[in-house]
């Protein structure tokens, strides 16, 4: 067996997964992610970049550049132009991101769940009265990304940002396997509550939720850096008209993105628990 075969076999004894990537000071290795991921120095980077191929199916045939200057540059990394065409149809909404599809449905009036027989509360996940009331029983989808995917995410439809609300916590791994043991993770973790109104004015609102060792959220419609520093929640005024595959921010990790729409969304037919999605294609479509 290879040695990435063996940490592969490893990682996935669910008891071992969870107590490596969960019961150790989250916060704290999170910081010094933060902070080891953004030294600039090619050997530092190369051997980080080596480690990282060794436990994930890091790709990075489709990066605009072919040398990163830190590891945190390849975490942020640009694809080449034109590799992520978003669908143009006005009345599909699209994914904002590459991700694995989690958990989606219907809202039940305001309960979602984040595992099967694992709900959790529109209130506990948004904290705001008035926006529980504009989804109640509306539709949601989870979107997992994983460590080496493309950390960028994008507008999913023409859109005007109206508030961005950040919300501080924890930092949870995000994986199936933690998912099915810590309850109400997603209202647990630090994570920024982006609110919009499509042009043709439904609510559309985007949950991006951090994860360990996730440093930072960059949202270009902001100057904050959203990271552990940042004391929620706190809301950050937002006026700006974006249009379908403008880049919205990027994550500086591996994360989720939760979207919520009105119950007059509809799922398209690529949707379906644990299939892979790129950004720009097909995810909910309006009758």
């Amino acid at each position: 067996m290879t040695v990435k075969g063996l940490i592969t076999a490893l990682t996935e004894q669910e008891n071992l997964n969870f107590l490596l990537t969960n019961r150790i000071p989250r916060a704290a290795i999170t910081r010094f992610m933060g902070w080891f991921s953004k030294i600039e120095n090619p050997y530092v980077c190369a051997a980080s970049i080596a480690l990282w191929r060794l436990f994930s199916d890091l790709d990075l045939s489709e990066a605009k550049k072919t040398e990163f200057k830190s590891l945190h540059d390849c975490f942020t990394r640009e694809l080449k132009d034109g590799l992520r065409p978003f669908d143009p149809d006005p009345s599909v909404v699209t994914s904002p991101s590459d991700a694995i599809i989690g958990a989606h449905g219907a809202i039940e009036d305001t309960e979602l769940f984040q595992i099967k027989g694992a709900n959790y509360s529109l209130k506990d996940l948004l904290g705001d009265d008035r926006l529980v009331e504009t989804h109640r029983n509306g539709r949601f989808v989870t979107l997992r990304l994983t460590s080496s995917m493309y950390h960028r995410f994008h507008a999913p439809a023409d859109f005007r940002i109206e508030h961005v609300t950040f919300i501080s916590g924890d930092v949870w791994n995000v994986n199936p396997i933690a998912l099915k043991r810590v309850e109400k993770l997603f209202c647990k973790n630090e994570r920024a509550v982006i609110e919009t109104h499509l042009s043709s004015g439904e609510a559309l609102t985007i949950v991006p939720v951090a994860a360990i060792l996730v440093a930072s959220l960059r949202l270009h419609c902001i100057e904050a850096t959203l990271n552990a520093q940042t004391r929620g929640p706190t809301t950050f005024p937002c006026d700006a008209q974006v249009r379908k595959g403008d880049e919205l921010g990027w994550f500086e990790h591996g994360s989720t993105i939760i979207v919520l729409t009105p119950d007059r969304f509809e799922f398209c037919d690529n949707v379906r628990e644990g299939a892979r999605i790129k950004a720009g294609q097909p995810l909910l479509r309006k009758p």
